[in-house]
């Protein structure tokens, strides 16, 4: 004979005043009761009630800070609780926005919820249905609220108001508005003043690591502190590249004169712009890749000090050089790294002999192919053999993508030292690619 599951059910009750509490049977028994006699009429069904009981007296519905509401979510959480029931909806809550917080709980942990006097039951089809209809609405009150905050802020940003978050190094916040930190302002001016006269991102980068300048530091509106890390050449360019140091506020690309004053005069301000137009090293290494050639050895190449190489290029009387450029020489210095960089011909040379080298061994590709005949029973020797040794005859001819994709099947990584290189190869790289090779052909065949 098949039993019936338990249904664990947990009757909440409120009272907002603690008018008459102190009577022999009060509203919390009222409401009590009544929930009580409704569990007690699903007893087909498996329901039980709880012997706790969850009574907040004297406890508004518009918080959640409520002792017996606090001490039912700790036991939904921990699984005690299948169904609440509560009188009417409003006991639970009368706050929309804290009855979706609810709902979303319960659905998390597979609880229902039940209004004995209004015929809510989420554990019926229409219960849930009415349910969605409310969590429809409330999503939409959310929506509507957060449209309201964003027009509100953009609308602030246009008139200069600051409207939060972490202040620009030489700037504090009193009382909602961005105000000069007089000793953090000097090192924002020394820099713009240095970089206007010699623009050499690398030198003052230097001597402010040296000095031990970070960026910002500052606490939060709730307390947490943030501290500020060694300054670095991106850090640099941020603070250059800030229109808030000549009392701009921006928005969205769009500038609006602000409510602070600024720092930086606008003579300044314009010549260090100009000095970053003309491409100091930041701006060459954020148009690293467009020399025009391709760079096989994007993302292979590392210091031993697990640093990765960039592509970078500069042209000389009309003639590109490329290079790979390690990442800490553009973020620190070129004193930051035992290899600072590496010309990409020279490098892509080297590891393209040793990779083609592989091609033309016939005892490493044989063994290769064995690997993949031992998936493939229709794979020859011989020809598939024959058919990893065509690349390398005819790499001259190959698209530079295609290049790329060859060398990046069989090499995993390369670590650059002073005295050379080391190159890791994918172990399973020669399989692959010989899968690779021989898909379109079997493709081919099957058709």
């Amino acid at each position: 004979m098949a039993t019936t599951a338990k249904v664990l059910c947990a009757v909440y009750t409120r009272k907002s005043t603690e008018e008459g509490l102190d009577q022999d049977f009060n509203s919390l028994d009222a409401q009590h009761e009544a929930c009580a006699n409704y569990i007690a009429s699903q007893k087909s069904g498996g329901w039980v009630m709880l012997k706790d009981r969850y009574d907040d007296g004297g406890f508004s519905g518009g918080t959640l800070e409520r002792p017996a509401v606090k001490r039912l979510l700790d036991d939904v959480r921990r699984g005690l609780v299948n169904t609440i029931v509560v009188y009417k909806i409003d006991r639970l809550s009368r706050s929309l926005a804290d009855f979706v917080k609810l709902v979303e709980l319960f659905d998390q942990y597979k609880v229902t919820f039940v209004s004995v006097t209004q015929s809510f039951n989420t554990t019926t089809s229409m219960g849930r249905l009415t349910l969605n209809i409310l969590l429809s609405f409330a999503q939409f009150e959310r929506e509507l609220g957060g449209e309201r905050v964003r027009d509100k802020i953009a609308a602030s940003r246009k008139r200069g108001i600051w409207m939060g978050g972490m202040p620009a190094l030489g700037y504090d916040v009193v009382e909602r508005k961005l105000v000069a930190n007089p000793q953090e302002a000097a090192l924002v001016q020394e820099m713009f003043s240095r970089f206007a006269a010699t623009p050499s991102m690398s030198t003052i980068v230097k001597d402010l690591r040296k000095r031990g300048v970070t960026s910002k530091s500052w606490t939060t509106a709730k307390g947490v502190e943030r501290q500020g890390k060694l300054i670095t050449k991106g850090a640099v360019y941020k603070i250059f590249s800030n229109p808030v140091y000549i009392g701009i506020a921006a928005y969205k690309g769009q500038h609006y004169p602000g409510e602070h004053v600024g720092i930086i005069d606008r003579a300044l301000w314009d010549t260090v712009q100009t000095h970053l137009k003309d491409g100091t090293p930041m701006n060459k290494a954020r148009l690293a890749g467009r020399g025009g050639a391709p760079s096989l050895l994007r993302g292979l190449l590392f210091s031993e000090q697990g640093r990765a190489f960039t592509p970078g290029w500069t042209r000389k009387k009309n003639k590109t050089y490329r290079y790979y450029i390690n990442t800490d020489s553009i973020k620190i210095g070129k004193e930051s790294c035992d290899v600072r960089r590496i010309p990409a011909g020279e490098i892509e040379l080297v590891v393209v002999e040793k990779m083609r080298g592989i091609l033309r061994s016939p005892e490493v590709l044989a063994h290769a192919v064995r690997e993949v005949g031992s998936q493939r029973p229709k794979v020859e020797e011989a020809h598939a053999v024959g058919t990893l040794q065509s690349i390398d005859a005819v790499w001259e001819e190959l698209f530079p993508a295609e290049q790329a994709k060859v060398l990046h099947a069989l090499v995993e990584r390369i670590t650059v030292r002073r005295d050379g290189i080391t190159i890791q190869w994918h172990e399973q790289g020669l399989n692959k690619l010989l899968r690779d090779t021989l898909a379109p052909e079997q493709a081919l065949e099957a058709a």
